[in-house]
């Protein structure tokens, strides 16, 4: 069955730019009238989400527990009994699964070990006359991995967080998510998933309480050093709002794909790729830039022609409706900057040798090389992290890896002959500072 989408088709590079390459601010959102009236209910009174987050995060710092079990009621419309998932739970969880899907996510957790166990980390000192020097790197006491639930059971986004932090070597992983609407629990794929990737604790909270919970502690959930994860507005604005009492992975916000095709690429593929990211979110981008008019056309008529056949066609129709579209370049020069600027989560390159293009991408948070590298193996089981820097953030950060897991002290540690020597360039900075004890505390090193 085929259903027309609303595919638009730029041909002018600025009105691109404005459209649907334009990029869009966390704190330039604007709240949906069903959100609105959703925390008008909520909260007696109209309030934004920063304020509606502040408040909720400021109850569970005064009242732990009793605000979390709260909140769940109200927001989610949830009854929590108890908090923490017992591990009986996710070890039947892992026993009632089909077993081939068991098998594709101990695939996925085995390649996602795989990969994040080659990258390069460790202490390093440099010992030389006058003394040492060197970076003690140490993994992070815990963390807290947040799990969206949503519209749909995300395992893959607990095997994808958890595993690279197991690896980093952190003693204590926790879990926070969702239980299910009307008195459902945890989806079980999600628990089979945290048995599957070694984790000890889970708890039944989502939305900013959760990251509140895990910044601040609970009776229930311990204060964690790091929190990491994706999640809705209200999980994105609550670690804005946390940052500093805890670390951050950063402010992940709707998924989006850059698709480069040449010629060469087949328009079906292209089409399915796109389609692949559009069924996240509404607010998804989904982007192709070609240099061929009769591409961008192909790729819409095949979007048009697959999209018949998905679930989620009304979440897709609204992602292509909003942020989605191609783009005719004048060549592919031009492709690759225009994604450069963009900066894009996937940038995935559909043309003749890919590999011959790899040095013209600065800006992505993943590269994807050639129609068998496609996106979708990505998310769930190449083996690098699905969570990447949204938002154009890749233009500085980087997917989740090691880095966000470990933290580094600088080491110095000088012999009297090496700090002497030191001392008198030290006490001329000192003083060009205008800091005496600073100078008077680097002389008495001459002495």
């Amino acid at each position: 069955m085929s259903v027309k989408a609303d595919w638009r088709i730029f041909t002018d590079i600025d009105e691109a730019r404005a459209s649907i390459l334009k990029r869009h601010s966390l704190r330039d959102y604007s709240v949906p009238d069903h959100v609105a009236e959703r925390l008008l209910e909520l909260f007696g009174e109209r309030v934004m989400p920063e304020e509606a987050v502040r408040r909720i995060i400021g109850s569970v710092r005064e009242r732990g527990d009793g605000a979390i079990l709260e909140w769940n009621r109200r927001i989610d419309g949830v009854e929590t009994q108890s908090l923490p998932v017992a591990p009986g739970e996710m070890k039947t969880a892992l026993q009632g699964l089909a077993p081939e899907l068991r098998s594709a996510l101990e695939l996925a957790a085995e390649r996602i070990r795989a990969f994040h166990q080659k990258q390069p980390l460790s202490s390093w000192i440099d010992a030389a006359e006058g003394g040492s020097l060197g970076q003690l790197i140490r993994p992070l006491d815990s963390v807290g991995v947040y799990v969206p639930g949503g519209t749909a059971p995300l395992p893959s986004s607990l095997l994808m967080s958890v595993i690279p932090a197991a690896v980093a070597g952190v003693p204590e992983i926790i879990v926070c998510t969702p239980p299910g609407s009307g008195g459902a629990d945890i989806h079980p794929t999600i628990l089979a998933a945290a048995e599957i990737a070694g984790v000890k604790a889970v708890y039944r909270v989502g939305g900013a309480q959760a990251i509140a919970g895990m910044a601040y502690g609970s009776e229930s959930i311990p204060r964690v050093a790091a929190i990491v994860g994706a999640g809705n507005l209200f999980v994105t604005l609550a670690k804005q709002q946390v940052y500093g009492d805890v670390g951050i992975d950063g402010l992940l916000g709707p998924t989006e794909t850059i698709v480069i095709a040449d010629e060469s690429a087949d328009p079906s593929l292209a089409a399915a790729d796109l389609l692949a990211q559009a069924e996240h979110d509404v607010l998804a981008s989904a982007i192709l830039l070609t240099p061929s008019r009769e591409q961008a056309a192909a790729v819409g008529s095949e979007i048009s022609r697959q999209l018949g056949n998905l679930k989620r066609r009304g979440i897709i129709q609204g992602a292509l409706a909003k942020r989605s579209g191609a783009v005719v370049t004048a060549d592919l020069e031009q492709a690759f900057e225009l994604a450069n600027e963009y900066a894009a989560e996937h940038l995935c390159l559909l043309v003749d040798e890919p590999w011959s293009w790899i040095g013209q991408v600065r800006n992505a948070g993943g590269v994807f090389l050639g129609e068998h590298s496609f996106e979708v193996l990505g998310d769930y089981v190449a083996g690098p992290s699905h969570v990447m820097p949204t938002g154009g953030t890749a233009r500085f950060a980087s997917p989740l890896n090691l880095l966000n897991f470990v933290k580094i002290t600088s080491l110095v540690a000088l012999s009297p002959e090496g700090a002497a020597a030191l001392s008198g360039p030290a006490q001329l900075l000192a003083h060009a500072e205008s800091l005496d004890a600073h100078a008077a505390a680097a002389r008495r090193r001459e002495q």
